[in-house]
Protein backbone atom coordinates (compact mmCIF):
# COMPACT_ATOMS: atom_id res chain seq x y z
CA UNK A 1 0.00 0.00 0.00
CA UNK A 2 0.95 3.35 -1.24
CA UNK A 3 1.60 6.04 1.16
CA UNK A 4 -0.75 8.98 0.90
CA UNK A 5 0.89 11.67 -1.04
CA UNK A 6 0.48 14.94 1.38
CA UNK A 7 1.87 12.23 4.17
CA UNK A 8 4.56 10.97 2.22
CA UNK A 9 5.27 15.24 1.72
CA UNK A 10 5.23 15.64 5.06
CA UNK A 11 7.74 12.99 5.81
CA UNK A 12 10.26 13.98 2.68
CA UNK A 13 9.94 18.07 3.65
CA UNK A 14 10.89 16.74 6.81
CA UNK A 15 14.15 15.13 6.07
CA UNK A 16 15.10 17.14 3.47
CA UNK A 17 14.89 20.33 5.82
CA UNK A 18 17.17 18.70 8.87
CA UNK A 19 19.91 16.98 8.20
CA UNK A 20 19.33 14.38 11.48
CA UNK A 21 15.99 13.55 12.53
CA UNK A 22 14.79 11.26 15.19
CA UNK A 23 11.60 9.58 14.87
CA UNK A 24 10.81 8.90 18.42
CA UNK A 25 8.27 8.28 21.25
CA UNK A 26 8.07 11.58 23.22
CA UNK A 27 10.77 13.98 23.44
CA UNK A 28 14.98 13.72 23.85
CA UNK A 29 14.09 15.91 27.00
CA UNK A 30 11.34 13.14 28.22
CA UNK A 31 11.33 9.86 26.24
CA UNK A 32 8.65 7.96 26.36
CA UNK A 33 10.11 4.63 25.95
CA UNK A 34 13.25 2.69 26.89
CA UNK A 35 14.35 2.38 23.14
CA UNK A 36 13.47 6.07 22.26
CA UNK A 37 15.65 6.46 25.44
CA UNK A 38 18.82 4.38 24.67
CA UNK A 39 18.93 6.76 20.66
CA UNK A 40 18.27 9.68 22.59
CA UNK A 41 21.16 9.02 24.91
CA UNK A 42 23.71 8.22 21.94
CA UNK A 43 22.79 11.76 19.90
CA UNK A 44 22.56 13.49 22.67
CA UNK A 45 26.34 12.38 23.67
CA UNK A 46 27.00 13.31 19.97
CA UNK A 47 24.66 16.20 19.12
CA UNK A 48 24.90 18.59 22.29
CA UNK A 49 23.37 21.32 20.17
CA UNK A 50 20.24 19.37 19.57
CA UNK A 51 18.91 17.60 16.34
CA UNK A 52 15.49 17.41 14.88
CA UNK A 53 13.44 14.93 16.75
CA UNK A 54 9.92 13.84 15.74
CA UNK A 55 7.26 12.52 18.68
CA UNK A 56 5.31 10.24 17.06
CA UNK A 57 2.78 9.63 19.85
CA UNK A 58 1.31 12.93 19.16
CA UNK A 59 0.67 12.03 15.23
CA UNK A 60 -0.83 9.11 14.57
CA UNK A 61 -0.28 9.23 10.90
CA UNK A 62 3.54 9.74 10.89
CA UNK A 63 3.84 6.66 13.36
CA UNK A 64 2.66 4.44 10.83
CA UNK A 65 3.50 6.43 7.77
CA UNK A 66 7.34 6.01 8.45
CA UNK A 67 7.47 2.71 9.36
CA UNK A 68 6.01 2.70 5.89
CA UNK A 69 8.19 5.06 4.36
CA UNK A 70 11.79 3.22 5.37
CA UNK A 71 10.14 -0.02 5.80
CA UNK A 72 11.08 -0.30 9.44
CA UNK A 73 8.25 -1.86 11.64
CA UNK A 74 9.71 -0.21 15.10
CA UNK A 75 10.12 3.16 16.75
CA UNK A 76 12.68 4.82 16.99
CA UNK A 77 14.26 5.53 13.92
CA UNK A 78 17.25 7.38 13.29
CA UNK A 79 17.87 9.46 9.12
CA UNK A 80 20.61 11.40 8.24
CA UNK A 81 21.01 13.07 5.04
CA UNK A 82 17.56 11.54 4.44
CA UNK A 83 18.65 8.34 5.15
CA UNK A 84 17.28 5.33 6.99
CA UNK A 85 20.12 3.61 9.67
CA UNK A 86 17.81 2.11 11.96
CA UNK A 87 17.14 1.82 15.55
CA UNK A 88 17.98 2.15 18.65
CA UNK A 89 20.14 -0.95 18.77
CA UNK A 90 21.70 -0.40 15.45
CA UNK A 91 22.47 3.65 16.86
CA UNK A 92 24.12 2.20 19.60
CA UNK A 93 25.84 -0.20 17.96
CA UNK A 94 27.43 2.03 15.52
CA UNK A 95 28.26 4.91 18.30
CA UNK A 96 30.75 1.84 19.38
CA UNK A 97 31.94 1.11 16.47
CA UNK A 98 32.43 4.86 15.69
CA UNK A 99 30.41 4.36 12.47
CA UNK A 100 27.98 6.99 13.50
CA UNK A 101 30.85 9.68 14.39
CA UNK A 102 31.58 9.04 10.75
CA UNK A 103 28.27 9.29 9.60
CA UNK A 104 28.10 12.30 11.46
CA UNK A 105 31.24 14.06 10.67
CA UNK A 106 32.85 13.72 14.13
CA UNK A 107 36.16 13.00 15.37
CA UNK A 108 36.14 9.18 16.15
CA UNK A 109 34.89 8.63 19.86
CA UNK A 110 37.79 8.64 22.48
CA UNK A 111 38.12 4.71 23.50
CA UNK A 112 41.15 5.30 26.46
CA UNK A 113 40.50 3.48 29.15
CA UNK A 114 39.38 5.59 32.11
CA UNK A 115 41.76 5.85 34.99
CA UNK A 116 40.38 4.50 38.27
CA UNK A 117 41.52 3.91 41.65
CA UNK A 118 40.23 0.76 43.32
CA UNK A 119 41.19 0.04 47.21
CA UNK A 120 42.61 -3.06 48.30
CA UNK A 121 39.76 -4.00 50.20
CA UNK A 122 36.96 -3.15 47.38
CA UNK A 123 39.92 -4.95 44.67
CA UNK A 124 39.30 -8.54 47.04
CA UNK A 125 35.02 -8.20 47.05
CA UNK A 126 35.04 -7.39 43.25
CA UNK A 127 37.74 -10.04 42.65
CA UNK A 128 35.56 -12.82 44.45
CA UNK A 129 31.94 -11.48 42.89
CA UNK A 130 33.59 -11.84 39.58
CA UNK A 131 35.01 -15.46 40.69
CA UNK A 132 31.96 -16.54 41.78
CA UNK A 133 29.99 -15.14 38.85
CA UNK A 134 31.87 -18.02 36.62
CA UNK A 135 34.14 -17.51 33.36
CA UNK A 136 33.46 -14.94 31.12
CA UNK A 137 31.91 -11.68 33.79
CA UNK A 138 33.88 -8.37 34.11
CA UNK A 139 32.57 -5.45 36.33
CA UNK A 140 30.63 -2.89 34.50
CA UNK A 141 30.43 0.35 35.66
CA UNK A 142 27.70 2.48 34.78
CA UNK A 143 27.64 6.55 34.89
CA UNK A 144 24.64 8.60 33.79
CA UNK A 145 24.50 11.74 32.31
CA UNK A 146 24.01 13.19 35.83
CA UNK A 147 26.80 11.30 37.14
CA UNK A 148 25.43 8.89 39.09
CA UNK A 149 27.71 5.72 39.24
CA UNK A 150 26.17 1.93 39.18
CA UNK A 151 28.24 -1.67 39.67
CA UNK A 152 26.89 -4.63 38.34
CA UNK A 153 28.38 -7.75 37.23
CA UNK A 154 28.05 -8.16 33.40
CA UNK A 155 29.51 -10.69 30.67
CA UNK A 156 32.37 -9.48 29.12
CA UNK A 157 31.96 -7.40 26.61
CA UNK A 158 35.25 -7.51 23.51
CA UNK A 159 33.95 -3.51 22.28
CA UNK A 160 33.55 -2.03 25.49
CA UNK A 161 36.41 0.53 27.16
CA UNK A 162 37.90 -1.73 29.89
CA UNK A 163 40.73 -1.33 32.35
CA UNK A 164 42.19 -4.25 34.38
CA UNK A 165 43.05 -3.39 38.00
CA UNK A 166 44.92 -6.48 39.35
CA UNK A 167 43.01 -8.93 37.68
CA UNK A 168 39.61 -7.48 37.58
CA UNK A 169 38.13 -5.95 34.30
CA UNK A 170 36.09 -2.83 34.85
CA UNK A 171 34.08 -1.90 30.96
CA UNK A 172 32.04 0.94 30.31
CA UNK A 173 31.13 2.13 26.78
CA UNK A 174 33.22 5.22 24.79
CA UNK A 175 30.04 7.62 26.15
CA UNK A 176 30.46 7.07 29.80
CA UNK A 177 34.43 6.15 29.68
CA UNK A 178 35.14 10.18 30.31
CA UNK A 179 32.48 10.41 33.24
CA UNK A 180 34.36 7.88 34.81
CA UNK A 181 37.47 9.35 35.06
CA UNK A 182 39.29 10.06 38.12
CA UNK A 183 36.22 7.37 40.14
CA UNK A 184 37.58 6.32 42.97
CA UNK A 185 35.75 2.23 44.33
CA UNK A 186 36.14 1.72 47.95
CA UNK A 187 34.60 -1.15 50.32
CA UNK A 188 33.41 0.17 53.51
CA UNK A 189 31.77 -1.29 56.60
CA UNK A 190 31.21 1.64 59.07
CA UNK A 191 28.44 3.81 59.93
CA UNK A 192 27.90 4.22 56.13
CA UNK A 193 26.50 1.15 55.64
CA UNK A 194 28.85 -2.34 54.44
CA UNK A 195 29.12 -2.94 50.62
CA UNK A 196 31.08 -0.64 47.66
CA UNK A 197 31.25 3.09 47.49
CA UNK A 198 31.75 4.50 44.19
CA UNK A 199 33.55 8.52 44.62
CA UNK A 200 32.96 10.55 41.55
CA UNK A 201 34.87 13.60 41.63
CA UNK A 202 32.43 15.02 38.63
CA UNK A 203 29.55 14.81 40.42
CA UNK A 204 27.55 17.46 41.96
CA UNK A 205 28.05 18.12 45.52
CA UNK A 206 25.43 16.58 47.71
CA UNK A 207 22.26 18.75 48.71
CA UNK A 208 22.80 20.43 51.79
CA UNK A 209 20.38 21.37 55.02
CA UNK A 210 20.28 24.95 55.99
CA UNK A 211 18.02 26.85 58.29
CA UNK A 212 15.74 29.46 57.96
CA UNK A 213 17.74 32.12 59.65
CA UNK A 214 20.83 31.57 57.31
CA UNK A 215 18.41 31.54 54.53
CA UNK A 216 17.08 34.24 55.50
CA UNK A 217 20.46 36.05 55.61
CA UNK A 218 22.04 35.04 52.93
CA UNK A 219 18.81 35.91 50.63
CA UNK A 220 19.11 39.39 52.10
CA UNK A 221 22.46 39.56 51.26
CA UNK A 222 21.94 38.31 47.57
CA UNK A 223 23.93 35.54 48.10
CA UNK A 224 21.27 33.26 48.20
CA UNK A 225 18.34 32.12 46.02
CA UNK A 226 14.94 30.79 47.64
CA UNK A 227 12.59 28.65 46.10
CA UNK A 228 9.00 27.73 47.29
CA UNK A 229 8.15 24.25 45.76
CA UNK A 230 5.12 24.99 47.16
CA UNK A 231 1.35 25.63 45.03
CA UNK A 232 -0.06 29.62 45.90
CA UNK A 233 -2.96 28.29 48.07
CA UNK A 234 -0.81 26.98 50.57
CA UNK A 235 1.62 29.91 50.09
CA UNK A 236 -1.68 32.14 50.91
CA UNK A 237 -1.34 30.28 54.22
CA UNK A 238 2.10 31.05 54.81
CA UNK A 239 5.10 32.92 52.84
CA UNK A 240 8.58 33.16 53.52
CA UNK A 241 9.25 37.04 54.76
CA UNK A 242 11.72 37.47 51.88
CA UNK A 243 11.88 37.56 47.87
CA UNK A 244 11.24 33.94 46.33
CA UNK A 245 11.37 31.98 43.48
CA UNK A 246 8.37 29.48 42.71
CA UNK A 247 7.36 26.95 40.12
CA UNK A 248 4.32 28.56 39.05
CA UNK A 249 5.43 29.21 35.54
CA UNK A 250 7.42 25.94 35.13
CA UNK A 251 11.03 24.90 35.62
CA UNK A 252 12.65 26.72 32.49
CA UNK A 253 13.88 30.19 34.16
CA UNK A 254 14.73 28.66 37.09
CA UNK A 255 16.92 25.69 35.25
CA UNK A 256 18.41 27.86 32.71
CA UNK A 257 20.30 29.76 35.67
CA UNK A 258 24.04 29.49 35.66
CA UNK A 259 25.32 26.24 37.39
CA UNK A 260 27.16 28.20 40.41
CA UNK A 261 23.79 29.74 41.40
CA UNK A 262 22.87 29.20 45.02
CA UNK A 263 19.99 27.71 45.37
CA UNK A 264 17.40 26.82 48.46
CA UNK A 265 14.25 25.18 48.15
CA UNK A 266 11.38 25.40 50.56
CA UNK A 267 7.96 23.93 51.48
CA UNK A 268 5.57 22.98 54.50
CA UNK A 269 8.04 20.16 55.98
CA UNK A 270 11.27 19.94 53.89
CA UNK A 271 10.28 16.64 52.10
CA UNK A 272 8.77 17.99 48.64
CA UNK A 273 11.72 20.44 48.72
CA UNK A 274 14.48 17.68 49.19
CA UNK A 275 12.91 16.22 45.92
CA UNK A 276 13.20 19.39 44.34
CA UNK A 277 16.54 20.15 45.42
CA UNK A 278 17.73 16.61 44.29
CA UNK A 279 15.94 17.56 40.90
CA UNK A 280 18.78 20.72 40.81
CA UNK A 281 21.76 19.10 41.80
CA UNK A 282 20.95 16.44 39.41
CA UNK A 283 21.24 18.93 37.05
CA UNK A 284 24.66 19.94 37.72
CA UNK A 285 23.87 22.89 40.00
CA UNK A 286 26.72 22.99 42.68
CA UNK A 287 25.39 24.48 45.54
CA UNK A 288 21.87 23.60 46.57
CA UNK A 289 20.07 23.27 49.87
CA UNK A 290 17.03 22.23 51.74
CA UNK A 291 15.50 24.57 54.36
CA UNK A 292 15.03 22.11 57.13
CA UNK A 293 11.88 22.04 59.11
CA UNK A 294 9.69 24.10 56.16
CA UNK A 295 8.35 26.94 56.75
CA UNK A 296 6.74 25.85 60.13
CA UNK A 297 10.28 25.77 61.32
CA UNK A 298 9.88 29.35 59.83
CA UNK A 299 7.23 30.08 61.72
CA UNK A 300 9.05 29.02 64.73
CA UNK A 301 11.63 31.70 64.33
CA UNK A 302 9.15 34.59 63.29
CA UNK A 303 5.60 35.11 65.12
CA UNK A 304 4.83 36.89 61.80
CA UNK A 305 4.89 33.42 59.35
CA UNK A 306 1.78 31.30 60.37
CA UNK A 307 1.57 27.77 60.62
CA UNK A 308 -1.03 25.35 59.04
Amino acid sequence: MSLDPALLSRIETLLQSNRVVLFMKGSPDAPQCGFSSKAVGVLNALLPEGYAHVNVLADADIREGIKQYGNWPTIPQLYIDGELVGGSDIVEQMAGSGELHSALGLPAPDRSPPKLTITPPALEMLRGAVANAGEGYAVQLDIDARHNARLQLAPVDPNAVAVEIDGVRVQTDWMQARRADGISIDWVDDERGRGLIVHNPHAPPAVRTITPAETEERVRAGTLRLVDVRPGEERALAAAPVAFDTFDNGLDSLEALPRDTALAFLCHHAGRSQQAAEHFRGLGFREVYNVVGGIDAWADLNPAVAKY
